[in-house]
Order: C-alpha cells, then sequence, then structure tokens
C-alpha cells in the first residue's frame, strides 16, 4: 500500500512564500523521481517541479528563479519551497512519485492534494 501525503498549502499573499511537503510511505524496491504537479479547474495537470533519482532537478519556466524542489531520501519526503508567489500560482498542487513496490511495474503515484492559493 503507497501513500502519499501532502501539507503545507494555504493561503497568501502575493510575494508571499509557502513550503510544501510530501511523506511517501510504501515497501519500495526504488524510486525513480519525485516531484510536484498542479491544476487548476478546467486545465490539465502541469509540472511544477520534479527531482529525479541521481539526475538533475526539473522547473516549469513558470517557477524558475521561485520555486526550489529537495528531497530527503531517508525520509521518502518531497519538498516545494515556493517564494514571490504569484496570483497565478494559485492551484491544487499535487505530489507524484515514480517507483516500484513489490508484485508492480514501476508507476507513478499521487497524493490527494492540496490547496494553494495566492491572493492579488
Amino acid at each position: 500500500q503507497v501513500q502519499l501525503v501532502e501539507s503545507g498549502g494555504g493561503l497568501v499573499q502575493a510575494g508571499g512564500s509557502l513550503r510544501l511537503s510530501c511523506v511517501a510511505s510504501g515497501r519500495f524496491i526504488s524510486i525513480s523521481a519525485m516531484g510536484w504537479y498542479r491544476q487548476v479547474p478546467g486545465k490539465q495537470r502541469e509540472l511544477v517541479a520534479i527531482i529525479p533519482s541521481g539526475g538533475a532537478t526539473n522547473y516549469a519556466d513558470s517557477v524558475k528563479g521561485r520555486f526550489t524542489i529537495s528531497r530527503d531520501n531517508a525520509k521518502n519526503t518531497v519538498y516545494l519551497q515556493m517564494n514571490s508567489l504569484k496570483p497565478e500560482d494559485t492551484a491544487v498542487y499535487y505530489c507524484n512519485l515514480l517507483g516500484q513496490v513489490p508484485g508492480l511495474l514501476t508507476r507513478n503515484y499521487w497524493g490527494q492534494g492540496t490547496q494553494v492559493t495566492v491572493s492579488s
């Protein structure tokens, strides 16, 4: 049983900061990557930032220089530090893990989502 639990969302004024956390639990054989996606109503879910195991981080152009993704491998936890937030960052943010557990192929796992609202 894989579970991803996000925390840290909320309401913040433009220019403010939030830090999202996501703790993954489960019997992982391997974790290929962890990351964050976001979605607004009526639009597709989009990548915000991803941190592969042993690879370089990748950010959406819209958040480069403002958001920082980091990962604690020992705790299976991924963080997203969001600074200089803008109203257009308002969305539901989803934690993502690409990994393998016993008996299954490598696949994507998702958290339940956490709302981030940035007021102007």
